[in-house]
């Protein structure tokens, strides 16, 4: 197993962590409420969600590369 294929896995385990405690964010009282009252929630709760589809997509391209 290459050190790519490793390094990719990796990165994707930890972006689903990352978008899981994300999505369990936005269910809490608070985030709840400011959804209602802003339409969006926490900067937090975003960077959770979109860094953790960003490790996802960039472990899977990783474990794609040959050598």
């Amino acid at each position: 197993m290459s050190i790519f294929r490793v390094l990719g896995s990796i990165l994707c385990i930890v972006g689903i962590v990352l978008v899981a405690f994300g999505i369990a964010a936005t269910q809490k009282t608070g985030e709840k409420v400011l959804d209602e009252v802003t339409g969006h929630y926490t900067d937090k709760t975003m960077w959770y969600i979109f860094g953790g589809i960003a490790l996802i997509v960039g472990g899977a391209g990783i474990t794609r590369i040959k050598r």
